[in-house]
């Protein structure tokens, strides 16, 4: 059991507490009872529900500790017990139905289940000790069956509830691994590269030094460039992410010809930052590992997605063996094209790769809208 216990729904409690008060107050206005003549008792319990609700305004101030919720539920259950004296029309024994509710939520299930069953023991003897014959009495009886049914409502909705934060325990833990995968993507999708440029430009310009300086000194200047590139690339993705940024505009960036079919509507960053970094990482395949003169991209806005395909005339490769380092095009493209598809995954898309060796390579992206 984790240390935070979890909490009652504020809106929860407050929503019986004033229809315990409403059934109560109408219960003595309407002349059902005697509160008219015993202003007191009928203050008392008003006062009863005003603490209650002051009670959960106090425990939400509160560090929520297994401690602090075992002092809250005995000081609930009094003022429960109290409320329950001083109202005249016993309507407020539903109050007692919070008490496992509260408990299946903040201890667990065993504690909510053992506490309803003695609340509901605990109404059944309280009407065998003072209502002698009860159970051949109708509306007794209605009123164990009826707490006894709200008990069970309850105890199964605070089973969804910590289903539910149960879920969204997972989700947030599937979402800082996807949170990471993501960011993995982007360094080796747009810094690796740049960085891998760099190293080759450097190692070139320090084997030609001695021997053609001005080879080496263009080295150092298409090292300087990467450089510049990643560093744009940097500003480009935080950009993304802080604003929308339409797909044309991220694609013109990459020095490449791009045609674009369809109108651009309000793209998703994610969608965006997903078919730019597809676009980024085939253009770098084809030019690094596979040879390629020519690449080229063409987009397509269609009514019900976006579809993002990128042609060159580089070496090829086999597909079905990117994962393997049987070359080196498919051995430095696996992780990106693997990359690719899990972006796109996430985004309901998918990934088409067609190529063989000597005649090119396909990238077809495409995402939903």
């Amino acid at each position: 059991m984790s240390t935070h216990p979890a909490r009652i729904v504020p809106w929860v409690t407050g929503a019986v507490y004033a229809i315990v008060l409403v059934a109560g107050l109408y219960y003595v206005l309407a002349g059902l009872g005697t509160g008219g003549h015993q202003p007191a008792r009928l203050a008392g319990f008003v006062a009863g529900i005003a603490l209650l609700v002051a009670l959960d305004q106090v425990e939400l101030r509160r560090p929520s500790t297994r401690r602090a919720a075992v002092v809250f539920l005995a000081a609930r259950l009094v003022l429960f017990f109290a409320v329950v004296a001083l109202d005249e029309s016993s309507l407020s024994r539903v109050l007692f139905v919070l008490v496992p509710f509260g408990a299946y939520l903040t201890f667990g299930r065993a504690v909510g289940l053992t506490l309803g069953g003695l609340c509901l023991g605990l109404l059944v003897a309280g009407f065998a000790v003072w209502v002698p014959g009860w159970y051949r009495d109708a509306n007794y009886v209605s009123d164990v069956l009826m707490f006894g049914l709200g008990l069970i409502m309850a105890l199964a909705m605070a089973d969804v509830a910590a289903r539910e934060a149960r879920s969204a325990a997972r989700v947030a833990e599937l979402s800082v691994a996807t949170e990471r995968n993501r960011m993995a993507r982007d360094i080796h999708d747009s810094l690796g590269h740049h960085l891998t440029a760099i190293s080759v430009q450097l190692e070139k310009a320090s084997a030609f030094r001695d021997r053609d300086p001005a080879v080496a000194e263009q080295a150092l200047a298409d090292a300087r460039h990467s450089a510049r590139r990643a560093l744009e690339d940097v500003r480009t993705s935080v950009g993304t992410l802080r604003s929308p940024v339409s797909l044309r505009t991220a694609l013109a960036s990459l020095d490449v010809p791009v045609t674009v079919e369809g109108t651009e509507r309000d793209t998703a960053p994610a969608t965006v930052t997903a078919l730019y970094r597809a676009a980024q990482e085939a253009i770098t395949n084809a030019r690094r590992h596979g040879g390629a003169g020519s690449v080229s991209v063409a987009v397509t806005f269609g009514p019900a997605d976006t579809r993002l395909v990128v042609t060159d005339d580089g070496a090829g490769f086999r597909p079905d063996d990117d994962h393997d380092d049987h070359d080196d095009h498919a051995g430095h493209a696996g992780f990106g094209l693997l990359g690719m598809r899990e972006r796109a995954a996430l985004l309901g898309g998918v990934v088409d790769v067609s190529s063989e060796p000597g005649t090119g390579t396909r990238v077809a992206v495409t995402i939903p809208s």
